[in-house]
């Protein structure tokens, strides 16, 4: 990497040219975006397994790094959904002592990525597979709260569905009546402010009523627990390289979810505002600073979190300083306010999270994804049922294989070999003279078709294969070519070539379409000039 590729990766004073122009309405967005994101920094600390206090840092840590050093102008970067559903099963079997080494791997290897130029691999993923692995990690979020939503204790599979019916059967009364009322009524008030004031802070409207209840009537649930007055100091993870060595797989798996997830949320944010184009690689580069970061105090894996991302945009976000003060009045609250964060019901921010996770994919984006093509619902559906059922990261690599499968039979069917009749007027021989034209695709998925067509050829003398129109060819296409040149040649049948382009033509001839012809005169440009050739082959035979 050049050092003025490394300099456009770093911060600069152009991200905040637009700031005394912006500043008011960034304030406010910070602002808006900082109080939505407090109670599910909160939730998703405690549904990871990290704890709220590890969720509340890597809002803070986290969200002000990546608004600092990422790409986008508007991203709001900290826990997310997702990454609490790869995350929640790591800690669950490695523990908490791995939280911070896994931080620091993960966000290395995603700092890597952007450092090698791999940001720009998001677009290679369908837009199926996108809402597909959407709605798993939808599905799996609410799942997982079931035992903080019941009161119960937490299963021990890995699996979310497994794990909620094993919580069930550890139900108690009446802890169960009174969790289930604080959701209930914190489902309500959010659903309810949706609908009537989408701009409201209904979710923590929803926790503050929830709190004061709970104390109110002195209610037997779960709370957050205590927490520090303030940031805890940072610490060195401590660097076991045979620790180390058997977290590199779920580090994997983090650092890949963090990639694809912020770089998802980063192209969203560019869509949907009007607030310049993102950097992709510098994108990578925040969220592995924003990662390591946060390992150092104590926080989780972080991602850019499309929601709290498009709230800020409708907030008025127009600079990075948005998400900067989104971090900052988070900070604020730790500082003021842990001894009342510390009494809020888990049951609450449970029901905050599956609020979240039903408005994760609107019914409209599902009808019309299963309402497009077969292929695509099939691609959608797999890649959801992969998610809950199985892995995020393989879900994605799945779900990108078979929409490529299905892409390839598409193109392969697009493909055709079609026989012609023969230019001018029709002359004796004629009719032992076939002319084909291949258009569309010829690669490994549509070339044993062609040869299949062109090799069942009967009572033929002279083959000509128009090329002019074919426009993608491989090296499977291009040696299934020769290999029908050479078998129809074998036959005693003459092949002219017509019409090969020109950026066809170096593979052509490095397979050995060209070495196949009987002779290099076979090659021709005009389709007048090679049915003339071909109609003086039969005229020499019938000599």
């Amino acid at each position: 990497m050049s050092p003025r590729d490394l300099l456009a990766l770093l911060p600069s004073r152009t991200d905040y040219r637009a700031v005394p122009h912006t500043w008011r309405g960034d304030l406010l967005a910070g602002v808006t975006v900082g109080i939505v994101a407090l109670p599910l920094a909160l939730a998703f600390g405690v549904s990871s397994g990290a704890g709220a206090e590890s969720g509340l840092v890597t809002a803070i840590i986290a969200g002000i790094v990546a608004a600092i050093f990422g790409g986008s102008n508007v991203q709001v970067s900290g826990p997310t959904g997702a990454m609490v559903v790869v995350l929640a099963p790591i800690m669950a079997t490695q523990g908490p002592g791995a939280l911070a080494m896994i931080c620091l791997l993960s966000g290395i290897m995603v700092l890597l990525g952007g450092l090698l130029k791999l940001g720009r691999t998001i677009s290679y993923i369908p837009w199926p597979v996108i809402e597909g692995f959407t709605l798993g990690i939808a599905i799996i979020i609410f799942l997982q709260q079931v035992p903080t939503g019941t009161g119960t204790e937490p299963g021990e599979s890995t699996n979310a569905a497994v794990a909620a019916v094993q919580s069930l059967m550890t139900v108690t009364w009446p802890k169960l009546g009174w969790s289930l009322l604080l959701l209930g009524i914190v489902v309500a008030i959010m659903l309810i402010a949706l609908k009537v004031a989408p701009k409201f802070p209904g979710s923590l409207v929803a926790i503050v009523v929830a709190g004061l209840l709970a104390a109110v009537f002195d209610m037997p649930v779960d709370v957050i627990g205590e927490l520090p007055v303030g940031l805890p100091a940072p610490v060195l993870p401590a660097l076991d390289l045979g620790v180390a060595a058997g977290l590199v797989g779920p580090a994997l798996a983090v650092a890949a979810l963090a990639a694809i997830e912020s770089l998802l949320a980063a192209r969203v944010a560019a869509s949907i505002s009007d607030t310049g184009a993102y950097d992709a690689d510098r994108e990578l580069v925040g969220q592995g600073l924003a990662s390591i970061a946060a390992g150092f105090f104590g926080g989780m894996p972080a991602t850019g979190a499309i929601a709290r991302t498009a709230v800020s945009i409708r907030a008025g976000a127009r600079t990075r300083l948005a998400a900067i003060t989104h971090g900052l009045l988070l900070l604020a609250v730790v500082l003021v306010g842990a001894a009342v964060v510390s009494q809020i019901p888990l049951a609450a921010l449970a029901g905050v999270l599956m609020v979240t996770s039903c408005r994760m994919v609107a019914p409209s984006t599902v009808r019309a994804v299963m309402g497009s093509t077969r292929s695509d619902a099939v691609v959608f559906v797999v890649t959801a049922i992969i998610t809950v059922s199985v892995d995020l990261v393989y879900a994605v690599l799945i779900g990108v294989l078979a929409a490529g499968f299905f892409a390839l039979r598409q193109l392969a069917k697009a493909s055709g070999v079609h026989r012609e009749e023969l230019p001018g007027a029709a002359q004796p021989g004629d009719e032992r003279i076939a002319v084909f034209r291949i258009e569309g695709a010829l690669f490994f998925g549509a070339a044993e078709r062609m040869m299949e067509r062109v090799i069942a050829l009967r009572d033929i003398e002279v083959v000509v294969l128009r090329m002019s129109q074919l426009q993608i060819l491989d090296a499977t296409g291009a040696q299934v070519i020769t290999d029908m040149i050479v078998s129809l040649e074998r036959r005693g049948i003459t092949v002219l070539v017509k019409g090969i382009q020109p950026r066809h033509l170096k593979l052509a001839e490095h397979v050995g379409v060209l070495r196949s012809l009987r002779h290099q005169n076979h090659l021709f440009d005009e389709l007048g000039t090679a049915v003339a050739h071909a109609r003086s082959h039969i005229v020499r035979a019938a000599r």
